[in-house]
C-alpha cells in the first residue's frame, strides 16, 4: 500500500487516494442501503410464517425459506460493510500520515534552506556586528550630549570638590565642639547689675570730710 502511495506519477500519487476513499464511501453507502432492503424482506416474510403458520403450512414453511435466504444475504452484506469500512479507515488514516510528511517535509526542506544561508560563525560575525554598532551609538549620544564650550564641567571634579567641602566642614565642627564646651560656663557671670547708689553715697561723703579736714589743717599751718 505504501507503494502506491509513494511510488509512480506524483499527480496520480496526489489523486488515487482521495478518489478511493470517495468510491469505497459510496459504496458502503449502497451497501446500507441494500442492507436495509434486505432486513425490510426478511421482517415481510417473517410476518407471512406467522400469518399462515395455523391456515397454511406450506405457505408458512415458503415464507421462513425465503426468510433464511435474506438472512443469509444480510450476512453477507454486513460482512462486506465491516470490511469496507475497514479499509475506508486504514486509507484515510494512511492519507493523513502522507499528507503530514509531506506537511514535514517541507517543513524541513524551508528549515535546511534557511539554515543554509548561514551558520554559528556568521551568526557570531553579525552579533559582534550588531554590538559594535550598539556601542558606537551610545558613544555618538553621549558626545552629543555634552556641552559646548566653557560650559562644560567635569562631573569628576565636581564630585571630588564636593568631597573635599564635605571634608572641611566636618573638621571645623570637631574644632569647633572643644571651644564650646570650654566656654561654657562663662556664660554663669552675666547675671543682671544692680544699683549701687546706695554703696557710693557714704565714700563721697567721707571723701567731702577728708577734704574739709585737709583744709584745716593747712589753715593753722598758715599754708
Amino acid at each position: 500500500m505504501w507503494n502506491y502511495f509513494f511510488g509512480g506519477n506524483p499527480s496520480q500519487k496526489k489523486e488515487l487516494p482521495k478518489k478511493a476513499i470517495v468510491e469505497l464511501r459510496e459504496h458502503i453507502q449502497m451497501l446500507n442501503k441494500k442492507r436495509s432492503h434486505l432486513e425490510q424482506q426478511i421482517n415481510d416474510q417473517d410476518s407471512l410464517a406467522r400469518k399462515y403458520i395455523s391456515t397454511n403450512k406450506t405457505l408458512a414453511k415458503n415464507a421462513l425459506k425465503r426468510k433464511k435466504g435474506y438472512e443469509t444475504n444480510l450476512m453477507k452484506i454486513e460482512n462486506q460493510i465491516d470490511t469496507l469500512e475497514t479499509q475506508l479507515t486504514a486509507i484515510e488514516g494512511a492519507n493523513l500520515n502522507l499528507e503530514t510528511m509531506k506537511a514535514m517535509k517541507q517543513g524541513a526542506t524551508a528549515m535546511k534552506q534557511i539554515h543554509g544561508e548561514y551558520d554559528i560563525d556568521k551568526v557570531e560575525t553579525t552579533m559582534d556586528d550588531i554590538r559594535e554598532q550598539v556601542e558606537l551609538a551610545d558613544e555618538i549620544s553621549e558626545a552629543i550630549s555634552r556641552p559646548v564650550g566653557n560650559d562644560y564641567v567635569d562631573e569628576d571634579e565636581l564630585d571630588e570638590e564636593l568631597a573635599m567641602l564635605q571634608q572641611e566642614q566636618e573638621q571645623e565642627k570637631q574644632a569647633v565642639k572643644p571651644q564650646a564646651q570650654k566656654q561654657a560656663p562663662v556664660r554663669e557671670e552675666t547675671l543682671p547689675d544692680f544699683p549701687t547708689v546706695n554703696k557710693t553715697k557714704p565714700q563721697v561723703e567721707e571723701e567731702d570730710e577728708d577734704e574739709e579736714a585737709l583744709k584745716a589743717l593747712q589753715a593753722e599751718m598758715g599754708l
